[in-house]
Formats: C-alpha cells, structure tokens, sequence
C-alpha cells in the first residue's frame, strides 16, 4: 500500500472522531451512524475512532468489526487502517485464519473479531460473545437480524455502538429504526457530503459525479435516502454505448447466459480491447415468441455457436440454472464460472461501467439495446428492485460485470486527515 499523506480534519470528521471524548458534548450518547456520500471520509475517521476509543475505555476486552463479507470489510477499513494505526506506535497481530486482529499499546491490548453479515444465517456467527464495542461498516448492506444479535452481545458498561452507511431505499430498516429516530436511541447522527473530506482533490469529485446518475447519484453523490424509480439505466445511449469491433481485435473472451426455458434465454459473447468490454454478440431466444422450447443440450449447441471457434476463458451462468451448468461442464470443452447474483450490487456496478464506458454493446445485439429501453425500476416494492419483465439481456450482462474475474472490486481510496505530532 502506498504510503498515506495527511491533512486536516474537517469539522464533521473532528466530531466523528472525538464525540466519546469527556470534553465532547456527544459523549454521553450510546451510538453514532456515519452515513452520507461516497468518499465522504466517514469510514476511516470513524474505524480510527473506534479503536482509539476502544483502547481509552477498556483493556483485554473483545469487539467486533463487521462487513457484509470478510473480504469486503478488509478492503474498506482493515487494509486501510492497520499502517494508520502501526504509525501511530499501535502493535498489531493478525490471526488470519481465525480472522482476529490483536491491538495493543504499552499495557494494553484489545481483541478484534472480523465478522460478514451477508445473509440471515450470519446471526448464528456471532451468538455466545460477549463484546465491549462494535463496528458496522455499510450496515445497510446487512440483515437485520445480524445487525440486532451483534448488538445484543455488547452487555459491559459502556459498550457502544458504531455505524457507517451509504443511502439506500428510504424504506430500509436501517433509515426507519436507526436514521429517522437516532434522538429517541440516544444516537449521534451525522451526514456526510464529499466537502467533508479535504483529501478529495476537484478532478477526483468530478470524477465520481461522472460515474453514477438518477438515484444512484442522489444517493452516492448527494448522500439522499432516495427510492430507484424510472429506467434502471437512463443513460444508456446507442450514440454513446453501441459500438462495433471485430473479434480478432480483442484479446481476452467470456459469455454470459441467463437462462430461460419458459421465459426468454440470453447468451452474450464478450471481448476485451483498450481495456473495455465488448459484447461482439448475442443469442436471444424467447419461447413464447417463437412458439416453442429448448433443451439444455440445444441451448449447448447455440452457445458452441456463439463462441464460434474463440478461446472463451468461462462462461458466466445464472446459478439457479444447474442443469444447464452441468451439461456445460459435462461436455468438458467450456469452464463454468457460477454468476454471482446480488442484483442492486450488480445493477450498481454496471451503471458504473456504462458510465465509464468499460462496456459496449454492438450494434447486432438487438435485443439488448431493445431491453436497456424498457427495464424499469419496481416502483411498488419496497427494496431497489427491477420489474420481473425485459431482464434476461440485462440480467447476463449483470452476471458478467459482477463474475467477471480479476475486475471485482477495485475501487481507489483516498485518506482525509493530516497528523502533524502525536497526542495519544
């Protein structure tokens, strides 16, 4: 990791940062959420924070630091604040395997247990502890239920709690419980714009205000509980999206299936050049339009076809659709990647990819340049959801960017705090 640059605190970082502190008119609150826009400097204030915190308060005690995944939770605040603290003169083991993280200094030492709340089933991870802090980073990525059982096991006097979020659907639990009644639960609430973060240079706010548009913008930009309505992809344009290249001109190839049998199956052929994504071509087909069925090993044949003789690294598969993935793997000529299948965290990074133009479309891929103009939001649902209808070109493409090996999660992080002698 390249080595920090500090500046000064922003006022509203300087708050997040000392509200446990005696001389702090917040210290008597039991909680504090930090939520906002994007690369608004909220997280590594508030994971600075919550050590700092732990160590004035308590000794040999445990916490938890809690993510959606592990691995997410490393890339968002452990990777970026374990060389903060060692400069600040903290010791500091890792325990990988058992994903613990001991900090001490001088006489001190606190335990840190690395938790992933990504499902309903993650509660049972956290059952039987006994904690003395924890530590929310995108707590409305999480269910409720993990959320709450973390929570019930911070029973020592003077336990807190900490949270950190982006927007999500004004209906969330979290803004309903937590955001809309932080008086009543004895909360700090503070939101977070990009002027809170003095590290972010003009160009680098410019850029993120070019990545993201409709409600991803008034949530990610503004820091707005917004709801997603309207086209799901309004900015999608043939002018600016729909290009054509040739296959000899791309060095790397994967498809991408959504697969249907009642409903409509969409393949894509994908290749890479100058770093962006091209979907060469497509096959679509849709039962009831043509007034009959597929098999699995029809379906085969056209994917054989779709590669037409191309080193396709993987194909990209719904994971619902097993059988089909097994009559690909039983052919043994294809590797099987299974998609990951997270739809707003998908719907999300291809925007972002459109955006920033790392995917084309070509122009004989009709159908989905058709469905790009039709898929809509769920306006009666509750969650960020698409209507069930025009989805199956627009699904596999969400398969591909979010499977796509090696592209994952690559995001830059820019740290907003600048230490000019130590004050411990």
């Amino acid at each position: 990791m390249a080595d920090l640059k500090f500046q000064k605190f922003s006022k509203k970082q300087l708050t997040a940062l000392n509200w446990w502190c005696d001389s702090s008119p917040y210290s008597g609150r039991d909680a504090i959420i930090c939520d906002g826009a994007v690369r608004s400097g909220k997280t590594v204030c508030m994971s600075i924070s919550f050590i700092l915190w732990s160590f004035f308060r308590f000794s040999d005690c445990s916490f938890a630091l809690c993510g959606k995944t592990i691995s997410s939770l490393k890339r968002n605040v452990v990777t970026p604040l374990l060389p903060v603290l060692r400069d600040m003169g903290f010791f500091i083991s890792e325990k990988k395997s058992a994903n613990i993280i001991e900090i001490g200094m001088g006489k001190r030492k606190n335990r840190f247990y690395l938790f992933g709340g990504k499902d309903e089933s993650s509660a049972a991870l956290i059952q039987g502890m006994t904690l003395c802090g924890v530590m929310f980073d995108e707590v409305a990525l999480m269910p409720r239920s993990f959320v709450e059982q973390a929570m019930a096991r911070c029973s020592q006097a003077g336990s807190k709690f900490w949270f950190n979020c982006n927007p999500e659907n004004p209906h969330h639990w979290f803004y309903k419980e937590w955001i809309c009644r932080a008086e009543e639960k004895n909360c700090l609430y503070l939101h977070f714009l990009m002027d809170d973060n003095p590290s972010l240079s003009p160009k680098i706010r410019r850029r993120y205000k070019s990545l993201y548009t409709g409600a991803f913008y008034e949530r990610f930009i503004e820091g707005r509980w917004v709801a997603a309505d309207g086209l799901v992809y309004p900015f999608f344009s043939e002018k600016e999206h729909v290009r054509d290249i040739s296959p000899e001109e791309c060095v790397r190839f994967f498809i991408s299936c959504d697969y249907g049998t009642v409903n409509p199956a969409s393949f894509g052929l994908w290749g890479q050049s100058g770093g962006v994504w091209y979907r060469l071509r497509e096959f679509y087909h849709d039962s009831k339009a043509k007034g009959f069925q597929m098999t699995d090993s029809e379906y085969y044949s056209q994917l054989v076809k779709l590669a037409d003789g191309l080193r396709v690294e993987a194909v990209i598969v719904d994971p619902s659709a097993a059988s089909f993935i097994e009559c690909i793997r039983r052919e043994g000529f294809f590797r099987v990647i299974p998609a990951k299948n997270d739809v707003a965290d998908g719907i999300r990074r291809v925007s972002t990819m459109l955006k920033a133009k790392k995917i084309m479309i070509g122009s004989s891929c009709a159908d989905t340049i058709r469905e790009f103009s039709l898929y809509r939001w769920d306006c009666k649902s509750i969650k960020d959801v698409p209507r069930k209808e025009y989805d199956h070109a627009m699904d596999d493409i969400r398969y591909f960017v979010s499977s796509l090996p090696g592209d994952g999660d690559r995001e830059f992080f820019a740290l907003s705090v600048e230490r000019n002698e130590r004050r411990y």
